[in-house]
């Protein structure tokens, strides 16, 4: 993958954390739509204190699902 092709903005998070977690990032993705309706901080807390995320990777997760993002990215 050359710079220009480089992915930015949350999913770039995804693969340190299915590295650290040992999950696949659609895991995550589904345990935030479960939460939907709730505030971004309250999700995000959901993962970290439920799931035992970091705070950096849990926001990167809400953050691309409340965008209406997938995991295979956008169509």
């Amino acid at each position: 993958m050359s710079d220009t092709e480089k992915i930015k903005g949350p999913a770039s998070y995804f693969p340190s954390i299915e590295k650290t977690y040992g999950m696949p990032i659609e895991h995550w993705i589904e345990i935030v739509r479960g939460e939907m309706g709730k505030p971004h901080m309250q999700i995000v807390n959901v993962l970290k204190e439920a799931h035992g995320l970091g705070h950096g990777h849990a926001n990167a997760i809400v953050a691309y699902v409340l965008a209406g993002q997938s995991a295979k990215g956008k169509a």
